[in-house]
């Protein structure tokens, strides 16, 4: 008697889920199109009566980058790059720039009717055809499943779909919607899947056809991403997929609700108040792809998922992010805080200083938020289509109230600034848990004012742990305390820039007319890693626009050992430098300059050094307050900052019993602050 063995059974049954999951390769939808399409109305994004303005928009200089993109000067450079230099199985960055020429010229064919437009955007979709596989990871190691190549592709090619209608022959559409069947949308499913049930994965791993440098280990990176950025593309792919080939696909509904559910979960992901854990580098990645799922089916269907997210808030986390920087004003007179070679944030993780705000004019439009438009006049840039086609240059525009300034967000990042013109202060805290794309940065501090990072946060750190510039990462190269030369806890890498273990919480937020204060206690973080640790404490005392006090308390048991404070300096252009000595320090940058003077309850000694990177890398000095080795570590910077040639000035700092107090006047400003020590309890700080 024949028997199935259960593994032979085990097999079959794995084998068959995957058929269901990822559906048939044949198009078994039939021959009807929606009543929109038919009537060649595009309708995942906007309609022809929205065109004008769209046009108008692109014209503007706001969108001047976008409308190099959509129009290029050289339209036969892409060209030849598709049909000459395009290296069909190569993903980075061949694969990347064709779904990018796809959508383009789809975009600009539909607000030109230029001929040649048409024949780029069938050109790219052809290239995009001869790929085996829309993406280079797998499943099983057989079947593909997408992150961001096979999600990239497919938005691209529903949008075609959409923008393109009658241009396009039933025969060429059949064979694009048929693309987007069989390469896209199982493999943007077949990854959410694996994140909705990571315990049923075979295991992903990368093809290795693909040729890619990344090395590290993916056996659980079905859990790492599902609260990462990396579902959001995916879910805003299957989404158009499902939209796209909606009645016509028998797959189409299970699409449909695989996307909502991923998009409902992913959702969570936001604070209650909109901040977004993963950094302002990859918050406009995942809240404009989410945006644009939201409204496509809205359109499409009448499905209104658009509350999910508090997008009024999420915006104004984005605004909160931005730093100023000296640039020109805008058309209106108001500062952009961010634009042109010009571009700053408050970079905490792996951010870099840039902010993507395409989806602030469809917040603004969506939820008639005057801010929001605030954000999309003047904030970041947006390089996303989307925001062209949402932008309202009419919509009512308001610049951030007073209440703005100053933020604890609900992830106890806190932030607290004069303002959003290019002179303004602005003094940032990263407490809170962990994150995908963190940094070892638990109790660090940026400082900016008059135009300079005047206490810094690096930029361009390694995403990969045998690079050198993986330090970037380390407690040793942020404004952080270092216990006998040593930071929090950290993950090795090998799993890629996923979140670690280390925690700090607010215990302590206080606003007033002119000042903020917090105090965060992150002694978790280095208790994983040093069981010696009873207390790592930082208090940060913000005498606006331009006194930065901060006050470090570190409690331990056992051995008595040294512990270290750096501050550390922005060096990327090579124009900034540190010296400390005597127990004060100078950190020092073309339009600004900084003091630091120290106080500790024991000996303490100043320097100034550079991270242990190779000159290549980068050269990034620090200042280090070292406070003698002991069980008790009370440490005192006060910091007074200046533009550069004005006065240093000099506050005084006297001993006060269980404390101090810091006092006098500085740029015409009268300071007068006690700060008192319980043991058992965060400072108190009285203004």
């Amino acid at each position: 008697m024949n028997t199935t063995s259960p593994v032979r059974l085990s097999h079959v049954i794995r084998r068959f889920t995957l058929v269901l999951l990822i559906g048939t390769c044949a198009p078994m939808y039939g021959e009807a199109t929606a009543a929109k399409l038919e009537s060649n109305e595009p309708s995942l994004l906007f309609t022809r009566d929205d065109i004008a303005r769209i046009r108008a928009n692109l014209d503007l200089p706001r969108f001047a980058l976008l409308r190099s993109r959509v129009f290029p000067a050289d339209l036969a450079a892409s060209e030849r790059f598709l049909t000459e230099e395009l290296r069909v199985g190569v993903f980075l960055p061949d694969f990347v720039r064709t779904c990018q020429l796809l959508e383009n010229a789809a975009f600009a064919y539909v607000l030109s009717g230029d001929p040649r437009q048409l024949n780029l955007a069938k050109l790219a979709a052809g290239r995009l055809g001869d790929y085996e596989r829309w993406d280079y990871f797998l499943e099983g190691g057989r079947h593909t499943f997408g992150l961001q190549r096979a999600s990239e592709a497919t938005i691209a090619f529903c949008l075609a779909l959409d923008w393109l209608g009658g241009a396009l022959d039933p025969a060429i559409r059949a064979h694009w919607e048929d693309l987007v069947a069989t390469k896209g949308a199982p493999a943007c499913y077949l990854a959410l899947y694996g994140m909705r049930y990571p315990d049923r994965v075979q295991g992903w791993t990368i093809d290795a056809r693909a040729n890619l440098k990344f090395e590290g280990d993916l056996s659980r990176w079905p859990l790492i991403l599902n609260a990462t950025n990396l579902k959001a593309l995916p879910t805003c792919g299957l989404g158009f997929a499902a939209l796209t080939l909606h009645g016509r696909h028998p797959q189409a509904a299970r699409w449909l609700e695989m996307a909502r559910q991923s998009a409902r979960s992913y959702a969570t992901m936001y604070g209650l108040d909109g901040s977004f854990d993963e950094g302002i580098g990859y918050w406009g990645y995942a809240t404009t792809g989410l945006a644009m799922f939201f409204e496509a089916q809205h359109r499409r269907l009448g499905l209104d998922d658009r509350k999910l997210i508090n997008f009024p808030g999420t915006v104004r986390f984005a605004l909160h992010m931005a730093m100023p920087t000296a640039v020109s004003a805008g058309s209106d007179g108001a500062a952009m805080v961010m634009a042109g070679d010009e571009k700053d944030t408050v970079n905490f993780g792996d951010a870099g200083r840039g902010i993507d705000v395409s989806a602030a004019p469809w917040v603004s439009r969506t939820c008639a938020d005057p801010v929001a438009q605030f954000v999309a006049d003047h904030v970041g840039q947006m390089d996303y289509l989307a925001a062209a086609i949402w932008h309202d240059p009419a919509a009512v525009s308001e610049p951030p109230p007073p209440e703005l300034l100053d933020v604890r967000f609900s992830n106890d990042i806190v932030i607290s600034r004069t303002g959003w013109s290019p002179d303004d202060g602005v003094a940032a805290l990263r407490s809170g848990g962990p994150a995908n794309h963190e940094h070892a940065d638990r109790n660090s501090v940026i400082f900016k004012v008059y135009g300079e990072r005047l206490l810094n946060d690096p930029l361009h750190a390694s995403y990969d742990h045998r690079k050198p510039r993986w330090l970037l990462r380390q407690t040793e190269a942020h404004t952080s305390v270092l216990i006998d030369g040593q930071g929090h806890q950290y993950h090795d890498g090998r799993e890629g820039t996923n979140s670690s273990w280390a925690r700090a919480q607010v215990t302590a937020y206080r606003t007033g007319p002119g000042w903020m204060t917090v105090t965060s206690d992150a002694t978790e973080a280095y208790q994983l890693v040093n069981p010696a640790v009873q207390r790592v404490e930082r208090t940060l005392i913000y005498l606006k626009p331009d006194v930065l006090v901060l006050l470090d308390r570190v409690r331990l048991t056992g051995r008595e050992v040294p512990v270290q404070v750096r501050y550390q300096v922005y060096n990327d252009d090579r124009a900034g430098s540190a010296r400390g000595g005597d127990g004060q320090f100078v950190i020092q940058r073309p339009l600004a300059e900084l003091t630091g003077t120290v106080y500790a309850t024991g000996a303490l000694s100043v320097r100034a050094d550079r991270l242990s990177l190779p000159e290549e890398d980068g050269i990034y000095p620090y200042v280090e307050v070292i406070s003698a080795a002991s069980l008790r570590h009370d440490i005192l910077t006060v910091c007074t900052a200046r533009k550069s040639g004005g006065s240093p000035g000099r506050l005084l700092v006297d001993p006060i019993t269980g404390g101090w107090r810091i006092h006098g006047e500085y740029q015409g400003r009268k300071i007068d602050v006690r700060v008192e020590l319980p043991e058992n309890a965060p400072p108190v700080v009285r203004l």
